[in-house]
């Protein structure tokens, strides 16, 4: 086991592209993405009631070294800033498995 940075965004699907496109600049590019995110916090409810995808919210996870979470926020911080989410990044522990499942 090894420690890691583990990052979550809520945003809106239309600044996806720009949150992706940051990670991948500072070398985060590892991540998975869930569209239709229905979420509550101080701004009040957000329902996937929207007909148009543009409109959705989008949870982006990802994880990487310690020494990247700073950058990470530099680049993630203006665009949530200028159009709305949220970005939390906690400690945990990744633990990499090399042996293969069929091989047992």
């Amino acid at each position: 086991m090894h420690p890691v940075k583990r990052i979550e965004i809520i945003s809106d699907s239309v600044e996806l592209g720009k949150i992706v496109e940051a990670l991948e600049k500072i070398g985060v590019t590892s991540y998975s993405i869930i569209h239709n995110v229905s979420s509550k916090g101080i701004k009040g409810t957000v329902f996937d009631d929207s007909a148009v995808t543009m409109l959705d919210n989008v949870y982006v996870i990802a994880f990487c070294s310690p020494d990247k979470a700073k950058p990470v926020v530099e680049e993630i911080r203006p665009i949530l800033n200028k159009f709305g989410g949220s970005c939390w990044i906690s400690e945990v522990m990744e633990i990499r498995s090399v042996r293969c499942i069929a091989s047992m």
